[in-house]
């Protein structure tokens, strides 16, 4: 019976040789926080650092693998002093000594007190920055001291800005008018942009001659505004104006081809007549007083 014993514990034992195969430290006594590498080869199942790791010994790092010789090497330490066994799996496991830090006790240094806070020499560059930057805003004020007294010249050089629109209300609408006409429009189909332009034109004059935002109001109550002002203007030129564009903008409208013409020249007609209820004439002492 002992003999059958021996005999299965020798074959369970080469069974298990075969499954983890050789295992080895390459120190198996190491000074606490030291390290040492687990090797092992021709294993069917090599041991992961879930089961190396336990309360006692820890993995470093990660693990590698020489495909070329069937060996792992994990790297592994211990903050513990005493003998630990590295778990290779549930059944096998290998001693690993960790000796204790030798602290000598009788050699005593003396206690000094905490030593203040000493300021540290400026350096070369700290002082050298602080140089630059005052250099720098001194350079910034003598340019724009120089600009300043420069800048009559500096126009001349970099040239005229672009000339002040000094045309009355009328002439920028009427000029506009004179432009939309030339660039024929509605003869070439474009309809809807002919009427868009045309009553855009007459709502910025209106804006700039009476001060009603007709740009941001609709067709019914740019009217209403311009009748219930103080200026002698006959507002059926303008409804129709607008009615012809409305017309063609929202209700899609085909106009013959006389009535382009039509709300062109009431467009025209209709700015003279406004700006001549407003405008401001001289007296012969310079003021400017509005026409009655």
């Amino acid at each position: 019976m002992k003999k059958i014993f021996i005999i299965g514990f020798i074959g369970l034992t080469g069974l298990l040789s075969e499954v983890y195969g050789q295992a080895k430290l390459s120190d198996d006594t190491i000074q606490l926080g030291g390290q040492t590498t687990l090797t092992v080869t021709n294993a069917r199942l090599y041991p992961t650092p879930e089961i190396l790791n336990n309360n006692t010994i820890e993995v470093v790092g990660e693990q590698t693998f020489d495909t070329a010789k069937h060996t792992q090497s994990t790297v592994l330490t211990s903050f513990e002093p005493g003998v630990h066994y590295v778990m290779l799996s549930a059944v096998d496991s290998m001693p690993l000594v960790v000796l204790d830090v030798d602290v000598d006790t009788t050699a005593r240094a003396d206690i000094k007190d905490i030593a203040d806070i000493e300021r540290a020499p400026y350096s070369f560059w700290e002082i050298f920055r602080w140089v630059l930057l005052g250099l720098g805003i001194i350079a910034l004020g003598l340019l724009g001291w120089w600009l300043y007294t420069h800048r009559k010249k500096i126009q001349e050089v970099l040239g005229p800005h672009e000339p002040v629109d000094t045309r009355t209300p009328e002439e920028r609408a009427l000029d506009s008018l004179e432009e939309l006409r030339r660039k024929q429009l509605w003869q070439a189909g474009r309809v809807k942009e002919y009427h868009t332009e045309l009553t855009d034109i007459v709502r910025r004059f209106i804006e700039e001659a009476t001060g009603i935002r007709a740009t941001e109001l609709t067709s019914d109550e740019t009217i209403e505004a311009v009748e219930s002002g103080e200026w002698r203007v006959e507002s059926s030129l303008l409804r129709s104006i607008f009615t012809t564009a409305d017309l063609v903008k929202f209700a899609k409208s085909e106009p013959q081809p006389y009535e382009h013409d039509h709300s062109m020249n009431q467009a025209v007609e209709f700015v003279k007549m406004l700006w001549q209820s407003i405008k401001p004439t001289e007296t012969s002492n310079g003021e400017e007083v509005k026409d009655e």
